[in-house]
């Protein structure tokens, strides 16, 4: 089975986080919500919507011996900034990166948050509008005007409105085509 966790830090974009959760789990993805600033699990979103993660990061970190298949870091502010500033979040993406598993950003987040990693290091990638100059050297490679950007082991897509689109490249990347037209068929998208 596939594994994947989610990155909840306060005033995460819950659209952007939860889209993605229903429609991995719906795939049959085992995804774990980790609360990345707080020893809470309960995280409070952009829109005041609070949910209960299913374990804090440094919780995470101390038990789990393996790598997941990908990480997904949702935008929202402020959010991206408190993931931004979370060290032991960085460094687990970095970790994941070099072992070529998925690295998974939208909004803000490839801006704000894989800059600071080498995530973005000679990959296309797309964000929430006017915010690649956040990304220093990496804004030469950013992508305007498309839902999202796939390129080698990082997924990357523009906002709320992508969402969709966003979960369903994770899930046709992790389970196959097949599976992204049974999840498409069965939530009936477009």
């Amino acid at each position: 089975m596939k594994k994947v966790i989610v990155f909840l830090a306060p005033g995460f974009e819950e659209v952007e986080a939860l889209t993605p959760v229903d429609y991995l789990r719906r795939a049959g993805v085992e995804v774990t919500t980790i609360a990345t600033a707080t020893a809470s699990r309960n995280v409070e979103g952009a829109r005041k919507i609070t949910v209960v993660a299913d374990m804090t990061l440094e919780t995470y970190v101390s038990s789990c011996a393996e790598l997941p298949d990908a990480v997904i870091v949702p935008g929202g502010m402020p959010g991206t900034v408190n993931v931004s500033k979370c060290a032991q979040a960085l460094t687990l993406i970095d970790k994941m990166n070099e072992e070529g598993k998925l690295v998974c950003a939208i909004c803000a987040a490839p801006a704000l948050v894989l800059s600071k990693t080498k995530a973005l290091e000679g990959r296309k990638w797309t964000c929430y509008p006017d915010m690649e100059g956040e990304a220093g050297v990496h804004a030469a490679n950013h992508v305007k005007d498309v839902p999202f950007v796939h390129s080698d082991n990082v997924i990357t897509s523009r906002g709320a409105g992508t969402a969709e689109e966003f979960a369903m490249e994770i899930i046709r990347e992790l389970c196959g085509e097949e599976k992204k037209e049974e999840i498409r068929r069965g939530t009936v998208q477009r």
